[in-house]
Formats: structure tokens, C-alpha cells, sequence
């Protein structure tokens, strides 16, 4: 059984640009190694490991002064 790599955009990509967000924003709210590659392939639906997801989730939350949990962010879990 093959796995869907591809889910569709994200709740994430709706989010930032609601709040005028980039994806350089969360680049440098990140205190984690977090690259622009990440965050596009996030905002696109591909399936992202846990810890990927993590990194983006904390650094969303560092950018949009939030405290929202990955399933907020991602209509999937890893």
C-alpha cells in the first residue's frame, strides 16, 4: 500500500496569509534549524515528519505570539 505524500494545502498556508505571514517570518522566529524548504513543503500539504511538524508549530507560535498544537496547523498527523 503506497502512502499519500500529497494532502492539499495546508490550514497552515490559509493561516499566514490571514495574518500576513511568510514563510521568512517563521524562518527567523524559529529557534530550531528550520529551513524555507520545510515551510514551503508544509504550506503545500507534503508529508512532513513529527519533528518537522514540531519545529514549524513552535516557530508559528514564536511568530503569531500563539499557542496553537500541530493539528491546528496540519489537517494530518505524521
Amino acid at each position: 500500500m503506497e502512502i499519500e505524500r500529497n494532502l492539499g494545502e495546508q490550514p497552515l498556508a490559509k493561516l499566514m496569509s490571514e495574518r500576513g505571514l511568510k514563510p521568512a517570518d517563521l524562518v527567523a522566529a524559529a529557534a530550531d534549524q528550520l529551513t524555507y524548504k520545510m515551510i514551503s513543503r508544509a504550506m503545500k500539504g507534503r508529508r512532513l515528519t513529527a519533528n518537522t511538524m514540531g519545529k514549524i508549530t513552535r516557530a508559528w507560535n514564536l511568530a503569531a505570539a500563539e499557542d496553537v498544537e500541530s493539528s491546528i496547523l496540519f489537517n494530518y498527523k505524521p
